[in-house]
């Protein structure tokens, strides 16, 4: 008869007992009641999201025992009950070891805002619709004209161009968008037309643009102007008054 090994045996006792303790404490921890939350905004900007609104949707979704089953589904429906709210980007909640809820949230960055006779809202970075405020109003273009889903994308873009630029985020004040798609811009401190043309060739176009600004401020030309044309992207068409 073989003599036991002991040592193999504490090894397995050790194991298992590793194990036991491991699934206790996963069990525990995933159904740990809620201390606390922790609400983290990303980025700089919080105008339209305060901590008390993010802080009220999470209690309305957790209820008033403040209990929540630590698994990724019950996470993930946090974190949709959050995206839901048009002014937020994205959200990800999490569950620290001691029982604090943190959700970590972005704000939808407006880059235009669209009037019409029936309704007016910001368009997002990504061109998802956004709520105005009661408090406040981001200096943003206004846009006006046929703004729909068929041409949402292509003038997102443009929207995007002008806002990640920091002299025509300053210059362009308004974007009207006509039927045939030809845009008309206007500049904070002139009072003449620019003449975009369709929502294409858009770096080249503004380049050209910033050429001809830069230029016709040095010469003190440019109050005599009533109309820039940028449609031909090899050249700028000046009218003036």
């Amino acid at each position: 008869m073989k003599k036991l090994n002991w040592n193999n045996i504490r090894l397995i006792l050790m194991l298992v007992a590793v194990v036991l303790l491991y699934a206790f404490s996963l069990e525990k921890n995933n159904n740990r009641a809620i201390t606390e939350l922790e609400i983290n905004f990303l980025g700089d900007s919080r105008l339209f999201i305060t901590e008390e609104m993010v802080n009220k949707l999470l209690i309305e979704k957790i209820g008033q025992d403040r209990t929540i089953v630590k698994d990724e589904l019950i996470l993930k429906s946090l974190e949709g009950v959050l995206t839901k709210n048009q002014t937020i980007e994205s959200a990800e909640v999490f569950v620290t070891i001691n029982g604090k809820l943190n959700a970590e949230v972005k704000q939808k960055t407006p880059v235009a805002r669209i009037y019409d006779r029936s309704s007016s809202f910001y368009i997002d970075y990504h061109g998802t619709k956004m709520p105005l405020s009661d408090n406040f109003s981001v200096r943003v273009p206004l846009v006006s004209g046929r703004f729909s889903d068929d041409n949402k994308t292509e003038l997102t873009q443009l929207f995007r161009h002008i806002y990640d630029d920091e002299f025509l985020k300053k210059n362009i004040i308004s974007i009207e968008v006509k039927e045939d798609q030809d845009i008309i811009l206007k500049n904070r401190n002139y009072n003449y037309d620019i003449l975009f043309g369709k929502p294409t060739g858009i770096e080249r176009k503004f380049s050209n643009y910033k050429a001809f600004f830069q230029k016709a401020s040095q010469d003190t030309l440019i109050g005599m102007y009533s109309q820039i044309n940028l449609k031909f992207t090899k050249q700028v068409v000046c009218t003036k008054k």
